[in-house]
């Protein structure tokens, strides 16, 4: 039977998808249990609708829609996400639950028959970016994130998980671990620059790099900026910029994989004259390697604890978020280079540098992930772009793998 993606159908989703919360001049903000977030959420329900799949939304808000198969198993799941970040681009996510229910339109359009069930889903919260930490959804649902924990949550505008939940209508009633896959499959654009660089049509990725993100809060004394002597002051701003330094410094030291990101940074009062008296930063390290990692971490708080006593300042800081290295399945992750292969495809074996929700599946069921190239590198922008050259040798190596899994009915 022949399978056949309609490429020019799933671009049409993701233009229309994208239009919700779109951006001037490019990109789209559409955060997570945000207005354009239901908007979002209620068009994907509906192409799942008509695509006849059996929609199920459990209590964290995760939505999938299952085509039915031939005998009463678990399904074979593909999913991402279609929340973004403030100043996001069209495929982020988007591309994942949009290249799933393409899969499932394409077996309607050819009438096949699939043994196991076929579903897509998108998950609440992946970005992170309203409320922390990320992943949130599928973490919930795979049993590595408390649902009452983090319906509590309370994001950067004040609001909770569980008000924004039920004002936009996404409180479902599907209780947590609802959603028990056969194997879990997530189309991602890679979101870096190494597809690209070396003109390769396929990443295979082999698993998730660590992640740590940590607040600092600083507290230190505001005083007149003329008057008071250098050795006199407790620069709470000067503590933040020597912890913003040191993390650099830890990535530098331990080198390629280690990264250090400080993400947020603010001081106060925020007076040109006037000494800062508190200061609250973000850092953001991740690592293929937990031990170096957790190295990393220890290395950048004893920093920090000393920055602070030098100033005569006191520094607090909380873990936002902390995820150990996911290894996919190696039989999952060498179908999807053996396909790309014997599709003509270029295909290299690699590892994510970012976060996705196939990590919180990894533990629990056969999970892989399929790269394709972002132009230029750049995703978590308003100018990220992969071309639909480039998106549909992924799409066509993930249908192969799900045929495999779920195996067509004879």
């Amino acid at each position: 039977m022949n399978v056949q993606i309609n490429l020019d159908r799933l671009m049409g989703r993701i233009f229309a998808l994208g239009e919700i919360g779109a951006l001037r001049g490019g990109g789209v903000k559409r955060l997570a249990l945000s207005d354009e977030d239901r908007a979002g959420r209620d068009l994907v329900i509906q192409w799942m609708e008509e695509a006849g799949l059996q929609i199920t939304t459990d209590v964290i808000g995760n939505t999938w829609g299952v085509r039915a198969g031939s005998k009463d198993a678990a399904p074979v799941i593909i999913g991402s996400h279609i929340d973004t970040v403030a100043t996001g681009g069209l495929y982020d996510g988007a591309l994942g639950v949009l290249a799933g229910l393409e899969i499932i339109q394409a077996l309607n359009d050819a009438g096949a028959v699939t043994c196991r069930p076929v579903g897509v889903a998108f998950f609440t919260n992946e970005e992170g970016a309203r409320f922390a930490p990320d992943m949130m959804g599928s973490g919930v649902a795979q049993g590595a994130l408390d649902l009452d924990e983090m319906l509590s949550v309370q994001g950067i505008d004040g609001k909770t998980v569980r008000e924004e939940l039920l004002r936009i209508g996404y409180a479902g009633k599907a209780s947590v671990l609802a959603l028990r896959p056969h194997c879990f499959l997530e189309l991602h654009i890679e979101q870096g620059p190494v597809l690209e660089a070396e003109s390769l049509a396929i990443g295979a990725v082999t698993g998730v790099q660590g992640i740590s993100w940590t607040e600092y809060v600083i507290e230190g004394q505001s005083c007149h900026a003329g008057t008071t002597p250098m050795v006199m002051r407790h620069d709470a701003g000067l503590v933040a910029s020597q912890i913003a330094v040191e993390a650099r410094a830890i990535a530098n030291d331990f080198g390629p994989p280690q990264v250090a990101t400080v993400g947020m940074f603010d001081v106060s009062p925020g007076l040109v004259n006037v000494v800062p008296e508190r200061a609250v930063l973000t850092v953001d390290l991740r690592n293929t390697c937990d031990e170096t990692l957790k190295k990393a971490e220890e290395r950048l708080n004893r920093a920090a604890e000393d920055f602070a006593v030098a100033q005569g300042c006191k520094v607090d800081r909380r873990s936002l978020a902390r995820f150990a290295p996911v290894e996919f399945d190696l039989g999952l992750v060498g179908e999807i280079e053996s396909h790309a292969k014997s599709l003509g495809y270029s295909v290299r074996l690699m590892p994510s540098g970012a976060g996705h929700d196939a990590q919180m599946f990894a533990p629990n069921c056969p999970t892989a992930m399929v790269f394709v190239p972002s132009k230029d590198g750049l995703s978590h922008n308003i100018k990220e772009f992969t071309a639909p050259e480039h998106i549909a040798p992924g799409v066509d190596v993930l249908l192969r793998v799900v045929l495999g899994q779920a195996e067509l009915a004879s």
